[in-house]
């Protein structure tokens, strides 16, 4: 049963990292270093830290990146 449990949650980890790294790519950021995107990632967390119009900026950004996808 404890590993079971244990399988599934490396399941649901991996899932998940292959997700955000599906995020990156449809940013267009695929090819960039490691060390740029987590530099991107640290700077747009820092702006989003209490500036609701940038976080609601962004938000509507990324809504309209999978609105399009859909077509």
């Amino acid at each position: 049963m404890r590993q079971a449990s244990q399988t599934d949650a490396r399941r649901k980890d991996t899932r998940e990292k292959v997700q955000l790294g599906g995020l990156i790519a449809k940013a267009g950021l695929r090819y960039e270093k490691r060390a740029l995107l987590l530099g991107l990632l640290i700077d747009g967390a820092h702006r989003i830290r209490g500036d609701e119009i940038e976080r609601a900026r962004l938000m509507a950004l990324g809504e309209k990146a999978f609105v399009n996808d859909a077509d």
